[in-house]
């Protein structure tokens, strides 16, 4: 590979697709190169995001460290930071980052922060709280392992993410039949080994951190909110911020806290999900990144928090906005998902798009699908077919003009026999 890149300051972003391009932008107003390296399988990003290149100063395709460390070299560029722009390679991004000495989390836990059965492990032995569990590699000890876990369980690839693959196990008969598990994970990578773990019943909260030299600032929490209290398997369907007098506010900020010392987290963004049960909270995952939608187009419409901008300020070894003043939030903001929850079939038309883009307080229409589309059975955050980003001065009117989007929306699916 030959290279105009030589000496030139830049920095390597790890999977910038989607909403993380927003660091592209960020980097090259600064004047330096943007390095992506893409680690999920290239016919993969290609797919599903065809413009995942834009802004890239130079693109590499490599999945192994020993490959990236070698087109990196290659490439003879002045390397000042290195970003985990993605769920998927934030363990490769810390690694990389200490080799080359560079601002990070470290390398010692950089799986533990990855890999979902690492992260339990690791949390048992910080003494944190999880839910039980058990690792499998074979889809036929998925049932023996789910009746020593107990029901209902949760079914999840250990290298997955958004909720793709992930089954829920309300009785022994849901563990025989599992001829339909996904075999690739989130990002294009074929499964090797699943989490067979306890289902939490209480509230599912995502709770926003930014750090920075190991003092962790709380940035907002959001709730998973259902339409009912069935157990669920996809945790979309409305999101909504929380109030700090919120009940459950200071036992989830309390206790991320706990979860991003035990995890080495000391610079730099964190999403943590976690289910509060009986006053208790457990751990469900850590993401040792910036969050996805909606909650970075919240903050960057709704706060004077820039999370590229901060994040990219802590890779770079300076000192964000957020270690030396609190973030301020006009408001409260949320999003909803409009699923398929029946089965799979073509989409006739999807009624009262017109008239949601008028609703007060709606901030954005993301439309997943056109007539004629097959629409499956929602279960991945990638598969929803309509999510609208929804603000409000206060917590109340923004759960009323939540509920008034799914009212103006709907669905006609026509089943295919």
């Amino acid at each position: 590979m030959t290279s105009s890149l030589s000496g030139r300051a830049a920095v390597v972003l790890m999977d910038p697709c989607g909403p993380s391009m927003g660091y592209k932008p960020q980097v090259a107003e600064r004047g330096m190169a943007v390095i992506s390296v893409y680690t999920m399988p290239r016919e993969h990003v290609q797919t599903r995001y065809p413009d995942h290149a834009v802004g890239d100063t130079v693109s590499l395709y490599a999945a192994e460290l020993g490959e990236i460390r070698a087109q990196l070299a290659e490439l003879g560029a002045d390397i000042r930071a290195v970003v985990p722009a993605s769920d998927v390679s934030v363990d490769k991004a810390d690694t990389l980052a200490e080799e080359f000495g560079l601002p990070g989390n470290g390398a010692q836990l950089a799986l533990a922060r990855r890999d979902k059965s690492v992260m339990r492990e690791t949390a048992a032995r910080a003494g944190v709280r999880i839910p039980r569990y058990a690792l499998v590699e074979e889809a036929t000890d998925i049932a023996p392992a789910a009746r020593a876990v107990g029901f209902p369980a949760f079914v999840k690839h250990t290298s997955g993410g958004s909720s793709h693959g992930v089954r829920l196990l309300s009785r022994p008969q849901d563990a025989e039949d599992l001829s339909a598990l996904h075999r690739t994970d989130h990002f294009g990578r074929p499964v090797q080994a699943w989490l067979v773990e306890q289902y939490v019943r209480g509230r599912e909260l995502g709770v926003n951190f930014f750090s920075h030299d190991g003092a962790h600032h709380v940035v907002d929490i959001w709730e998973y909110r259902q339409p009912d209290d069935r157990d669920y398997s996809f945790p979309y369907w409305d999101w909504a911020q929380i109030p700090q007098d919120d009940p459950d506010w200071q036992t989830a900020v309390d206790y991320v806290r706990q979860v991003l010392d035990a995890f080495g987290v000391r610079l730099g963004p964190s999403h943590t999900e976690i289910k509060i049960s009986a006053g208790d909270a457990y751990l469900i995952e850590l993401g040792a990144r910036l969050p996805a939608y909606p909650m970075i187009d919240g903050w960057i419409a709704h706060s004077d928090l820039d999370p590229h901008r901060q994040t990219l300020a802590c890779r770079l070894g300076e000192v964000p906005k957020i270690a030396t003043a609190p973030v301020s939030h006009d408001g409260f903001y949320g999003a909803n998902a409009i699923r398929n929850d029946g089965p799979a079939g073509r989409l006739v038309e999807i009624r009262g798009l017109d008239k949601v883009e008028q609703l007060p307080g709606v901030d954005k229409l993301v439309v997943g699908y056109q007539a004629g589309d097959m629409v499956p059975t929602t279960s991945s955050i990638r598969t929803v077919p309509v999510k609208v980003s929804v603000s409000a001065p206060d917590r109340q009117e923004l759960l009323q003009r939540l509920a008034a989007v799914r009212d103006t929306v709907e669905l006609v699916i026509e089943p295919v026999r």
